[in-house]
């Protein structure tokens, strides 16, 4: 199948073949990992994934790596992760990290990598989803499309409000945009040991997931096909399920998408029983090709 580059070519209704060009706004010029964003959030990504790593996480954190090479047995590695969180974020003795867990700001010392996702499935348009999509923009490049409202025009006052909760959030926590480097790339580290296992079959990197809507207008479509294909503008991070049924639980229409594992933030078994929200795995956004159906 042959592709031409997001910015030459035109983009007829039916063509399959070429990649529809992005909207100028999704993309920063820099981030903080190996590819730049305007890859990241282009069609050709979801067709031929590339692994993505976060600027000096594997290095700054050999050691839990390191670590986790020497566990065979999943759930020990999670613990072993756990931990490792705990300890190096000092998240049980928050004076150590500079912190008070008293006073004015003791709600935002609290705040956790594990505050942070059981907020996001609770409700992905609030503080905590403000900071995820945050943490996307600063280490992926990919802008925001949502949140609460569109969020197309930077001058408006709804995205306004989105950098207000964002920052909101992020003010006198405990480094809470390192904690999710971490999270990231423990939930990559997992996918190559479960590759290297044999244990998973994600075919050619990766998975297909599906995701439950309402309102189909919310979505930029870039390109309408046949059989209910589309390729659609994912916002910078949304929730997508492992199971048909359960997305259909969520809206009338069904996405279906072959999603990169190198676009997965997270799941919900990443840390059994320590995260919320059955089959969810919370994605990367961009440009994305779905099949459209009823549920």
């Amino acid at each position: 199948m042959s592709e031409v580059d997001n910015q030459g070519g035109s983009c007829r209704a039916d063509d399959n073949r070429s990649t529809p060009p992005l909207p100028s706004d999704v993309c920063l010029p820099l981030n903080r990992c190996n590819l730049p964003a305007s890859l990241i959030a282009g069609l050709s990504f979801q067709r031929h994934p590339k692994a993505l790593e976060i600027d000096g996480v594997t290095v700054l954190h050999r050691d839990l790596f390191r670590r986790l090479d020497l566990l065979a047995d999943a759930p020990a590695r999670a613990e072993a992760f756990r931990d490792y969180m705990t300890v190096r974020f000092c998240l049980e003795q928050l004076d150590e990290a500079g912190l008070s867990a008293r006073g004015i700001g003791a709600r935002r010392a609290r705040a956790n990598w594990l505050r942070l996702l059981r907020g996001w499935s609770f409700n992905a348009d609030g503080l905590e989803g403000a900071a995820l999509k945050g943490w996307v923009e600063s280490r992926f490049g990919l802008l925001p499309r949502f949140h609460g409202l569109p969020l197309r025009d930077q001058s408006s006052p709804q995205y306004q409000r989105y950098l207000e909760m964002r920052a909101q959030a992020l003010y006198g926590a405990n480094a809470l945009e390192s904690q999710l480097d971490l999270v990231y790339s423990y939930c990559q580290y997992e996918f190559r040991r479960s590759a290297a296992d044999e244990t998973t079959h994600a075919g050619a990197g990766r998975m297909l997931l599906y995701r439950g809507v309402n309102r189909l207008a919310d979505y930029e479509t870039l390109r309408v096909s046949s059989g209910g294909r589309q390729v659609v503008l994912l916002n910078s991070l949304c929730s997508f399920s492992r199971s048909r049924e359960r997305a259909g639980e969520f809206g009338d229409h069904i996405l279906t998408a072959a999603v990169p594992l190198s676009k997965i933030f997270c799941h919900c078994d990443l840390v059994p029983g320590s995260l919320r929200g059955e089959d969810e795995f919370v994605v990367i956004g961009g440009a994305c090709e779905i099949t459209l159906s009823t549920f």
